[in-house]
């Protein structure tokens, strides 16, 4: 585990919070959560970490090189290499994309609370090394999996997207696990 990473997002966090730079709608405790927040904010920043993904894949080796190939290490990630990053690597995929999230969508501190906690923790599943009881329904509906994701650490040129296989399957980068024989089917 990178601890940089943490102390970065943690920064992020603390510093878009206490300097106000976040809509002034996200200081407002009235209400709870929205769940049409919280969905175009879970849909719109799994966008743009796909694309921000996929371009360090793709932009050049030396991009790829200095942010992210210290993440494909794992070829079959367990939970907490999910927050395995390089500095360069969170600031592209986690930062920049919550930071155009939260200027695109303007909700209260509960949704944007709900959105964040939703999205650690799908980042930590679809690492993990276990096969979830709901994978093959989640399959079903585009949403991302730990097999989905084991594909991207095997493969490295598909499944670019974390939450949601919509875009990938736009883009022609998806990949069903059920397709790849050099990895755990169980997954």
């Amino acid at each position: 585990m990178n601890p940089e990473g943490f102390a970065l997002l943690g920064s992020y966090l603390v510093g878009t919070w206490m300097f106000r730079l976040m809509p002034a709608s996200y200081y407002s405790w009235e209400g709870g959560v929205n769940l049409w927040h919280l969905t175009i904010q879970l849909a719109i920043n799994d966008c743009l970490q796909t694309m921000m993904h996929l371009g360090e894949h793709k932009l050049s080796s030396w991009v790829y090189r200095h942010s992210h190939k210290s993440h494909h290490k794992f070829l079959n990630p367990k939970m907490f290499d999910a927050f395995h990053g390089s500095i360069t690597d969170t600031f592209l995929m986690i930062l920049v994309p919550l930071f155009c999230t939260a200027q695109l969508v303007h909700c209260n501190v509960w949704s944007y609370m709900a959105f964040g906690s939703t999205f650690a923790c799908w980042l930590t599943l679809i690492h993990s090394e276990i096969q979830h009881p709901w994978d093959p329904f989640f399959r079903k509906l585009g949403l991302g999996t730990a097999g989905d994701h084991h594909v991207h650490h095997r493969c490295f040129i598909y499944n670019y997207g974390h939450l949601f296989m919509w875009w990938d399957m736009m883009l022609g980068t998806y990949k069903s696990p059920l397709e790849v024989s050099s990895f755990n089917k169980e997954i």
